[in-house]
């Protein structure tokens, strides 16, 4: 089983490890897209006024942009503590054994798709952003990476697909396990839990990270959540609902 989660925009800065070595990554096959990425991220900003802009973000988050100039150069720390924030905070993922680490991935735009335990360093790039081609036409992540991504996860056994809609779009996985978080209403109504969300993703990441034994299908995944507490059930054919 592989569970692949969300990125995150906030990411920890530094890190202890040599600079980014693309052959070191795992999924290989989408080398034929990363350094094409990294040179046009590198290249937006070098222009950190434009930069800014195009990443959709503010002033004070000026170090984000200057952080991707440096793409080849920075140093590296695992892709499970590079990420920040809710999901990963519930995760946990200093906690969890090597074992539970095999089981850990992350979509990122950058990078497509990188392993917990792949070096990567610090950068800002989102689902969302369009960035310039060769013709100096701006393409969508979703056109840079076309089927790449969902040939590279495509011969997973049973793959945990957490990522959120913009990620999915980079490579959806016919057959890949989903899930939904939703809330019970006083009313007896189903709501889908946004705020909470990725916190829910985080413990059911973690859960299933943990699992003692190897999970082979769907019916797997729901005894080993429901045994440890949460709620869920069998949607559809490939569709998870924690209920919280």
């Amino acid at each position: 089983m592989l569970i692949v989660l969300p990125p995150s925009e906030t990411k920890a800065h530094g890190g202890s490890h040599p600079p980014l070595n693309l052959d070191s990554l795992s999924f290989p096959s989408l080398n034929s897209q990363r350094p094409e990425l990294i040179a046009r991220l590198e290249d937006l900003c070098s222009d950190l006024d434009t930069a800014m802009r195009v990443l959709g973000i503010s002033e004070k988050l000026r170090p984000e942009a200057e952080s991707n100039r440096s793409l080849r150069t920075s140093p590296t720390m695992p892709a499970l503590q590079r990420y920040t924030g809710v999901l990963f905070d519930a995760l946990d993922a200093p906690s969890l054994p090597p074992s539970a680490w095999q089981r850990l991935a992350v979509g990122s735009a950058l990078f497509g798709v990188v392993r917990a335990g792949d070096l990567i360093p610090h950068y800002r790039l989102s689902a969302g952003t369009k960035l310039a081609g060769p013709n100096g036409r701006d393409v969508t992540m979703k056109a840079r990476w076309g089927t790449a991504i969902t040939e590279a996860l495509a011969s997973e056994n049973l793959l945990v697909d957490l990522r959120s809609g913009a990620y999915q779009q980079l490579g959806r996985v016919p057959g890949a396990v989903t899930v939904r978080v939703v809330s019970t209403q006083p009313d007896g109504s189903r709501k889908v839990v946004s705020h909470f969300n990725k916190h829910y993703k985080g413990e059911l990441a973690r859960v299933l990270a943990l699992a003692p034994e190897e999970p082979e299908s769907v019916d797997d995944i729901l005894a080993i959540v429901r045994a440890a507490g949460m709620e869920m059930e069998h949607t559809s054919a490939t569709v998870l609902t924690v209920v919280v």
